[in-house]
């Protein structure tokens, strides 16, 4: 089984190749596969809320919080609440795609997170997400546990920085 984290320690552990410091976006790769595309081989616009997820959910493994730990361990889920999402270009099929996660504000319930999806340089998409920091028996809305907030706290990047 993998490390616990118990959230005492306030830098992000830098196991994961693609994080490797903190207050840089974390990015995650994704090839794009035939079940991601329509039939002509672009990417449907709905897979791409798959893309940003899973980036988010390796962001969170990176620090030392994998979904299940937080979920098992602090009864904490995060649910998306809220995004605005910019398509600007397509991914095709077999394109390799870099989903970047940055935080941008670190509030007692909830993270606002900046993501976006490129081909090498190229900015196909970009989005901000607010997810919210939930009971996970009861889905109902709870603050983020002091330790975990003051080990995300210091990564938030903020816009003017960014």
């Amino acid at each position: 089984m993998g490390r616990r984290f118990a959230f005492t320690n306030h830098e992000p552990p830098t196991t994961h190749p693609a994080y490797s410091r903190m207050n840089k976006p974390f990015i995650h790769h994704v090839r794009v596969y035939w079940e991601d595309t329509d039939a002509g081989g672009v990417v449907y616009h709905a897979q791409y809320l798959a893309f940003l997820e899973r980036a988010r959910s390796e962001w969170m493994r990176a620090l030392g919080n994998g979904q299940e730990l937080l979920r098992e361990a602090h009864g904490l889920v995060f649910a998306v609440r809220a995004m605005r999402i910019d398509f600007r270009a397509p991914a095709r099929l077999d394109d390799l795609l870099d989903v970047a996660v940055e935080l941008r504000e670190c509030r007692r319930a909830s993270l606002v997170l900046a993501q976006s999806i490129r081909r090498g340089g190229a900015l196909l998409l970009d989005a901000e997400v607010r997810v919210a920091a939930l009971d996970a028996p009861t889905f109902r809305p709870r603050a983020i546990p002091a330790p975990l907030f003051a080990a995300l706290e210091p990564l938030a990047i903020p816009r003017s920085h960014a």
